[in-house]
C-alpha cells in the first residue's frame, strides 16, 4: 500500500513539474506584459518538433537537440512579439487571446505542412530511459529527471527576478511602465527580451516532452496550455510562485485521480479551479501578483 501511495505521488509530481516548465513562461509573459498568450502552447510544440528534428540529424544527440532546438523558437518568439503582439498592448483582453489563438491555428497548420498530419514516435534519452527501482517497484528515470529539473527552474527564475539587476528593471517595467521608461529603460526593448525568454522556457517545455509524451502529434500544444492556463488561474495570474504551486496540485490531483477516480479524472482539475475561483476569484497569490 505505502509503494503504490508514493508511485502515485511521484507520477504525480512528475506531472506537475512538467506543466510547471511551460506554465512559468506563460505566467512570466502575463506577470510583466499584461498578455495573455494562448500561442504559448504552439511554442512548446514547435520546441518538441524542433527537437525532434536535430536529434533526427544530430545522432540522436538529445542534448545538444535540447540546447538549440528552442533557440529556433525563440526566432519565432521575437517575431511574433515584434511585429504583432507589440501593437496590442494597450487594447482589451480579448483581442490579445484572439490574435493569439489566430497563431495557434497558423503554426497548427504549418506542423503538419513541414512534419506531416500523423504522428511521430519520440526517441529515449541516453542514460535516462531505464526505470529505479523504489520500494520495490519500478519508477521511470527520465521522470525523476524532470522532478529534479521543476524546482531547479523555479529558483532560477527566482534568483533572476529577486536577486539581479535585470530582475528589478524587469519588476519595475511591469508594475509602472511609463516612470521606467521616464528614467531610461527601453520598455519595448525590455518586453521583447521576456517575450523570448517567455517563449524558450516553453520550448524548452516541449524539447523535453520529446522522451516524455511518447508521441508528437500536431495540436499537442492545446492539451498542455489548457493545463497552464488552469495552473495559472488557480495560482493567481501573473504569480510564478502560485503557478509553481498550482502546477503541484494539479499534477497530484491528476495522479490521484487517474488512480482512484477514473471515471472522473478528467474533470477534476476543473472542479477544483471552479472552488479556487468561488473561494478566491484572484487565486492562491493573486493578490501579490497584482501589487
Amino acid at each position: 500500500m505505502l509503494e503504490s501511495f508514493v508511485h502515485v505521488c511521484l507520477a504525480g509530481l512528475s506531472k506537475g513539474m512538467f506543466i510547471w516548465l511551460v506554465a512559468s513562461g506563460l505566467t512570466l509573459i502575463f506577470g510583466v506584459l499584461g498578455v495573455l498568450n494562448f500561442a504559448h502552447g504552439s511554442f512548446y510544440m514547435l520546441g518538441a518538433y524542433f527537437c525532434f528534428s536535430l536529434l533526427s540529424h544530430l545522432g540522436h544527440n538529445f542534448w545538444l537537440g535540447l540546447i538549440l532546438g528552442p533557440l529556433f523558437v525563440c526566432l519565432v518568439g521575437y517575431v511574433v512579439e515584434r511585429y504583432f503582439l507589440r501593437y496590442v498592448y494597450h487594447i482589451d483582453l480579448p483581442y490579445q487571446l484572439l490574435l493569439t489563438f489566430a497563431f495557434v491555428l497558423i503554426f497548427d497548420d504549418l506542423v503538419k505542412v513541414v512534419w506531416g498530419a500523423g504522428s511521430i514516435g519520440s526517441p529515449s534519452v541516453a542514460g535516462l530511459s531505464g526505470s529505479v527501482r523504489i520500494l520495490g517497484r519500478l519508477f521511470p528515470s527520465y521522470s525523476l529527471f524532470i522532478i529534479l529539473v521543476g524546482p531547479l527552474v523555479a529558483l532560477g527564475l527566482w534568483g533572476l527576478l529577486e536577486k539581479t539587476w535585470a530582475g528589478r528593471i524587469i519588476r519595475a517595467a511591469s508594475s509602472d511602465r511609463e516612470m521606467a521608461s521616464a528614467l531610461g529603460v527601453r520598455v519595448p526593448a525590455l518586453f521583447t527580451a521576456v517575450f523570448v525568454f517567455g517563449t524558450w522556457l516553453g520550448a524548452v517545455g516541449g524539447g523535453l516532452a520529446v522522451p516524455y509524451v511518447g508521441l508528437l502529434t500536431p495540436g499537442m500544444g492545446e492539451s498542455i496550455i489548457i493545463d497552464a492556463f488552469v495552473v495559472a488561474v488557480i495560482g493567481g495570474l501573473g504569480s510564478l510562485k502560485g503557478a509553481f504551486l498550482g502546477a503541484l496540485i494539479i499534477g497530484l490531483l491528476s495522479s490521484f485521480g487517474t488512480r482512484f477516480l477514473p471515471t472522473f479524472d478528467m474533470f477534476l482539475t476543473f472542479i477544483l479551479m471552479a472552488i479556487v475561483l468561488l473561494w478566491r476569484p484572484q487565486g492562491f497569490f493573486g493578490e501579490e501578483a497584482a501589487r
